[in-house]
Order: structure tokens, then C-alpha cells, then sequence
């Protein structure tokens, strides 16, 4: 059998599918965004360590042994992490960002920073004490707000506490450590008094929203492993919860080739991007609120009635929005379209379906505030929840004034177009058959668009290589983070075979010391009569060296001892743990007579013996000079 365990061929793929699924109704992990190899990798690892060998086996072991979610997430998530890590582009952090940071703010206003993917928490503490560098303690304290999040509750825990043994605060230079850290016995803890500037919260990239008015995001070596599409979406929610002075900051193996028309790079050699202003999705949307208007004199409740009773009988779905950002009117067509509800009137409206569907909401609204002019979406395809026919809108955003001209919100109306879009399709589809007759003249010009079409394909073709390459990049960076956790388990190993060995040295050290002490010689023999310790005395008594007769049968040595004669006393002493006693003539190795007491005592084991749980027999030597 393969060391590794590996499904069978013909289902592991169904398996591996069904075990994501078990994992995201049990535990509400979807990992259906992040990288297949690196998640196969990662989840074999861990079958491995509890010796399951497929996916529908290591399932069903989730279902009997639920305390294995737990290590399955660390394993997955890989919690790999230091303080400065890569300290140049830190530097370039320090001496460049955080200043252009703070020259686009007031004195007094807040400093907003998020630290996504921040494991075990030395990247958060990192931009703490960076911070605490540049605009003071003081600072620190009043202005800064660093939001540190990851998915993996277990890590966060620690995080919150903020304390490090030595090998973590290797990283951090002499002076930061001495200034931001207590040192507690043996280990060290960020300060408690500029603690309370970090928020660590969990928060997962895909399905949460992001946290909003930012300056600065973190984000390193976290986009690495997920996959194009999830990275897009990620991305994407960047883009909105920076301010438009933001920055991103990225680790070295994740960069924006794809993603250039929201992210523009400040330095690409760090990983340093801004948010570029083409589209404006971060500031919360604004409208009318219910009740923001007054009552006119002489009859207004009425008129303000008739119009709410307009409003909502106009056959046009339509909804407005206050300053704010919150839903202030939807009438009753809207309602209906959009499956909206009078609760949910008062509702931010980036917390409902409709700011992204059937279009982005958001960044619209905000360009006609900007332009103080309506802005039109022409064609806009809508697909409505259960209809397998998609609809076409125009969509119509107008900004709303009081009468003295201050901006109060914005209306949007959503006409339904689809009839007049399904007949310019076929008044499109007509012209496009009676050009096929004139097509035929058009050769020449199709060779010329073939020749540019073929082009096209050679770009993309370079570009799909580029993003493969850049694919690549990532997964070498991941089986980097991966070794570099192995590594770390390997050096625990490491510590805890050493302290095992210096006990061993120990205690080999008491054994000698006593066996020195003796004055009877000490003669170890196992099971089978062959010497496995030969002490110093008996050295010192039959002139042999330890060395010179480990493991040969003790009957066989020719020592000045009758050996012969202590056969039967020691296969007694073996067979029934009955301590033997015999004494002989001997000549010692100076050549003189002696008489030889020996005391044959069992060596228990335990574990060997089948019967007695005998191991051996240890012989005690004692002469005295013959009679």
C-alpha cells in the first residue's frame, strides 16, 4: 500500500466533493473557492495523520469524532505568520504609505486599517507599533483603528492575547520589542494600554461583507489561496471598503495583472497598490427618508397622500434612497420585482439583493450625486428568481433636491423595456439577414478581420500564459507556507528529543555512579546468557574490557572463572526468579586465587518473559582469598 492514501480513481472526485459539502452543513466552511490542489493537499495531509484512506471514510470519521473539525481547519487554513514579515516592504510601509496616509487627513481624524488574514496576529501588532512609529503613542491611542480578522476562530483566540515565546519576537528589532512588549516570564505581551486599538474579529473573505471607510488594507499572502474567480469577488469588496486615497497592501506572491482597471500599483516590488476612481462603490448610498417631508398648510396631508397613493400605483418600479444610504420608499411594483417588504423600508440598502441586481446600485447613485445630473442604464439584462426568460431595463437614476438645493437623495426608477428590446432584436435579426447578400462583397474585409482576430487570439493566448505562470507562482508560495509550518512542527519534535535525551544522559550518568560505587562486581546477561553490562569491578576482577565482550555468551568466556559451573544456577534463576547463590575457586586477572562468591538475582521484564517475566539475570561478584 501507497504511504499516501489516495481515493479510488473513479470516485475520489464525488467524494471530495461531498466531503465539502459535509464540511460547509456542518460547520459553515465553504472552502468551494479555494484552490482544489492545495485543499487535496492539505486535507490528505491530515488524513493521513488519523490513517483514513478516502474521502467517504475520512466523512464518516467526522461524523464519529466531531473534535476533528478542529485540527482539519488548521491544517486547511494554513496559520503561517511572523512579525515584519519581509521587512522592506515594511520599511517602504513605514516611510512612504503611512506618511501620504496621514497628509491626506485632518490632525484629528481617525486612522482606519484592516489586517485581513491575520493567522495568529504579528501582522496586526506589526502595523500597531509601525503606526505608534509615526504619529506617537498618543496617537495610537485616539486615533488608530486596526480591524484584524481571520476565519479560523482558534487562531483569534490567541491573537486576542497578544502574547509570544522568543522564537515568535525574533523578528521584531531590539528597541520595537522593549518599547511595545512586557516580558512575563519568558515570553512577552503587547502592551494592554495600546492594546484596545486592535479589533479582532472573525470574518470570512467570501461571504462577509467588507469593513468600509478604509486607509489602508492588509491582505498578505491570504489571496494566494483562493481561486481567479473568488479572488475577482474578493477584490472587488476591496475596492469598495477603501477610502479613495486607500491603499492595499499585498504579499510578494499575489499581484493585480487582472485586476488593474480597480487597483493601480503604488509600488509593484512590495506588493503597494492604490484604489483607482473609475468606479465609486465605497460611500454608503443616499435617498429620502419616510416622513422627511413637510405637511403643506390647507390641505397638504391630503396632497401628500395622493401623492403617496400616486407613488405607489405608478406602474413603473420605483424606490428612493436617503443621504444615508437607507431604502426610504419602494411602491408596490418594486416591492414585487425586487421581493422587497415594508420591513425592509429604513434598511441600508447595501444590505439588500437590490444594490447589486439587477445592476451595481451604488456607484451609479454616487456619480449622480457627483454630477448633480440623471444617469441612465440602457439594456440593462435582469434575470427575475424562478424565470427561465431575462427581462431588459432602463434604468433611470435622478438625484433628489430640496428647494434651497441641498442634495436630500436619489429616485430610481427601473422601466421594464423587455418588449421593446425583444422587437429591436428582431428588427436586428431582419437587417442581419437581408447584409448576408452583402456580406459576400465583404471577403476582402473579413481576411483583414480573420488576420485581426487571429492576433487577438495570439494576446490572449499570452495572457491566459501569464495568468498560469502567476497561478504557479502562487502554488509554489503555498507549498512554502506549507513546509514552513512542517518546519516548525519539526523543531518541536527536535526540542522535546533533546530534553528526552539529556534525561537519558541522566540517568545513564546515576547508573554508572552506582554501578562505580559497588564493590561487588556487576554482570548483567540476558535472556539468552549474553552480556549486556560489564561494570568497572569487573573489569577491574577478570581484566576484560565492556567493550570487548558485549553480547557474546558469558559460558564461553575464558576469564579465570569456572563458568560452566554457574550454567544450571543461572537457567534456575531465569526459569523460576530464585535468587542463586554459588561460590568457586577462581584466579583474578593479577593471577592470584581467590574464592569467588556470586549471587544470581532475576532481572525482571515484564514484556519478553513468556512464562516467568524474567529479562535476565544480574550477577553480583565478590572475592575473598581461598582458605
Amino acid at each position: 500500500m501507497d504511504a499516501e492514501p489516495r481515493p479510488a480513481a473513479e470516485s475520489s472526485t464525488s467524494e471530495f466533493t461531498r466531503l465539502l459539502e459535509h464540511l460547509k452543513a456542518s460547520r459553515g466552511f465553504d472552502f468551494s473557492a479555494y484552490k482544489v490542489s492545495s485543499l487535496i493537499r492539505r486535507i490528505q495531509k491530515r488524513m493521513r495523520e488519523v490513517e483514513v484512506e478516502s474521502y467517504a471514510a475520512y466523512s464518516d470519521y467526522l461524523e464519529v469524532h466531531p473534535d476533528e473539525f478542529g485540527p482539519l481547519f488548521d491544517t486547511v487554513l494554513i496559520n503561517v505568520t511572523s512579525f515584519f514579515r519581509d521587512a522592506p516592504a515594511w520599511e517602504y510601509l513605514k516611510t512612504h504609505i503611512l506618511p501620504r496616509i496621514l497628509e491626506d487627513k485632518a490632525a484629528a481624524a481617525p486612522i482606519r486599517i484592516w489586517c485581513a488574514g491575520c493567522a495568529s496576529g504579528e501582522e496586526a501588532y506589526s502595523l500597531a507599533m509601525l503606526l505608534g512609529e509615526v504619529i506617537g503613542e498618543d496617537g495610537l491611542r485616539q486615533r488608530a483603528k486596526i480591524y484584524a480578522t481571520d476565519a479560523d476562530e482558534g487562531v483569534l483566540a490567541a491573537a486576542r492575547q497578544g502574547i509570544y515565546d522568543q522564537r515568535h519576537v525574533e523578528g521584531i528589532p531590539a528597541g520595537l520589542l522593549e518599547k511595545y512588549f512586557e516580558a512575563a516570564g519568558g515570553r512577552y505581551q503587547f502592551r494592554t494600554d495600546l492594546r484596545r486599538c486592535l479589533i479582532f474579529g472573525r470574518h470570512d473573505l467570501i461571504q462577509d461583507a467588507a469593513i468600509s471607510r478604509l486607509d489602508l488594507l492588509v491582505c498578505r499572502n491570504t489571496l494566494m489561496y483562493f481561486n481567479a474567480e473568488a479572488q475577482e469577488r474578493i477584490l472587488a469588496r476591496f475596492h469598495f471598503a477603501l477610502n479613495k486615497t486607500g491603499y492595499l497592501f499585498l504579499g510578494k506572491a499575489e499581484t493585480l495583472l487582472s485586476h488593474n482597471s480597480s487597483f493601480k500599483p503604488v509600488d509593484l516590488r512590495h506588493r503597494v497598490f492604490s484604489r483607482t476612481t473609475s468606479s465609486n462603490l465605497r460611500d454608503r448610498l443616499l435617498g429620502l427618508r419616510p416622513g422627511a417631508g413637510k405637511v403643506e398648510p390647507n390641505g397638504g396631508t391630503l396632497i401628500l397622500r395622493i401623492r403617496d397613493a400616486s407613488f405607489e400605483a405608478n406602474p413603473v418600479a420605483q424606490v428612493a434612497v436617503d443621504r444615508r444610504g437607507h431604502l426610504a420608499l419602494a411602491n408596490e411594483k418594486a416591492r414585487r420585482m425586487f421581493n422587497l417588504s415594508t420591513s425592509d423600508v429604513g434598511r441600508l440598502v447595501q444590505d439588500l439583493e437590490i444594490s447589486y441586481r439587477p445592476v451595481e446600485l451604488r456607484s451609479h447613485i454616487e456619480e449622480a450625486y457627483e454630477s448633480r445630473a440623471p444617469v441612465q442604464l440602457s439594456g440593462v439584462e435582469w434575470r427575475p428568481t424562478g424565470s427561465a426568460e431575462p427581462r431588459h431595463l432602463e434604468i433611470q437614476v435622478v438625484p433628489l433636491f430640496d428647494g434651497k438645493g441641498a442634495l436630500l437623495g436619489a429616485s430610481v426608477a427601473f422601466p421594464d423595456v423587455s418588449q421593446a428590446f425583444r422587437l429591436r432584436a428582431d428588427l436586428e435579426r431582419a437587417h442581419q439577414e437581408l447584409e448576408t447578400a452583402y456580406e459576400e462583397l465583404q471577403s476582402a474585409n473579413e481576411e483583414l478581420e480573420t488576420t485581426n482576430e487571429e492576433l487577438q487570439s495570439t494576446v490572449e493566448e499570452l495572457e491566459t500564459t501569464n495568468e498560469e505562470l502567476q497561478s504557479a507562482n502562487e502554488e509554489l508560495e503555498t507549498m512554502n507556507e506549507e513546509l514552513q509550518s512542517t518546519n516548525e512542527e519539526q523543531r518541536t519534535l527536535n526540542v522535546q528529543l533533546q530534553q528526552s535525551s539529556e534525561e537519558l544522559n541522566l540517568v545513564n550518568g546515576y547508573f554508572e555512579t552506582v554501578l562505580t560505587s559497588l564493590k561487588a562486581a556487576v554482570v548483567v546477561l540476558d535472556r539468552s546468557l549474553q552480556v549486556r553490562v560489564w561494570s568497572e569491578k569487573a573489569e577491574d576482577l577478570w581484566g576484560l574490557r565492556q567493550e570487548e565482550i558485549e553480547g557474546r555468551p558469558f559460558l564461553d568466556l575464558d576469564i579465570g572463572l569456572p563458568v560452566q559451573e554457574l550454567r544450571q544456577p543461572l537457567l534456575d534463576c531465569i526459569a523460576g526468579r530464585r535468587e542463586q547463590e554459588v561460590n568457586l575457586d577462581a584466579v583474578n586477572r593479577r593471577g592470584k586465587a581467590i574464592r569467588c562468591r556470586i549471587r544470581c538475582t532475576p532481572h525482571p521484564g515484564g514484556t519478553t518473559g513468556i512464562n516467568t517475566g524474567v529479562d535476565g539475570v544480574i550477577l553480583l561478584m565478590e572475592e575473598s582469598e581461598r582458605g
